[in-house]
């Protein structure tokens, strides 16, 4: 569309919209266009503007939270015995959704990618690994992306582990190759979470 013929404050917006994951343009203009006709906007404003306002990491497992220790790390029924490790805060409640994982989780932020320029400094690591040899877990699930980055991240991950003797597993090629967890359906999840295999 041509810029010219819009506000500056619509076509901001739009180029703001497109920058989303899974946003084009047009998709942004449509988004644009049903906020100037929605009594919705203000809300939806006000609610991006306050998004981040008391959101810090925990300090245990790096997830998004309003506390210094997120719910799941202080539940006394969830077992330090299992740690999860995912790709982003999202891959959480992909799992949570399944009802069937009772460990507690390590969230990278990321993944390795050469060609983004994101290495192994750039991620959680040193946290996941440092909580390890505090918490010593029986067994650490890798539940990143079963894509290339993802793959990467996880053997990275496993070499820094071969010393150790707790169990590494990942989670079972139930997921598709290339696949993002945020996608997967609750059984396809639950059952790549059943069935995860020795790294």
């Amino acid at each position: 569309m041509n810029s010219d013929v819009l506000p500056e404050s619509v076509n901001k917006l739009i180029e703001e919209f497109a920058k989303l994951p899974s946003i084009g343009p047009k998709t942004a203009e449509r988004l644009v266009f049903y906020l100037l006709k929605s009594e919705d906007s203000i809300s939806l404003g006000e609610a991006a503007l306050t998004l981040k306002d008391g959101i810090v990491n925990c300090q245990s497992c790096q997830n998004f939270s309003t506390e210094t220790i997120c719910k799941i790390c202080q539940n006394p029924n969830r077992s330090d015995s299992l740690l999860c490790v995912v790709s982003q805060p999202l891959d959480i409640v992909a799992i949570e959704k399944t009802g069937l994982y009772k460990g507690k989780y390590h969230v990278l932020h990321g993944v390795i990618s050469p060609v983004d320029g994101i290495g192994p400094d750039e991620l959680e690591i040193d946290s996941l690994l440092s909580r390890i040899e505090k918490h010593k877990p029986e067994e650490i699930i890798l539940a990143t992306n079963p894509n290339l980055e993802g793959e990467t991240t996880a053997l990275y991950i496993l070499r820094k582990l071969q010393d150790s003797d707790i169990q590494v597993t990942k989670l079972a090629h139930g997921l598709p190759m290339g696949g993002d967890l945020e996608y997967a359906d609750q059984m396809t999840l639950g059952r790549a979470l059943d069935n995860r295999q020795v790294f």
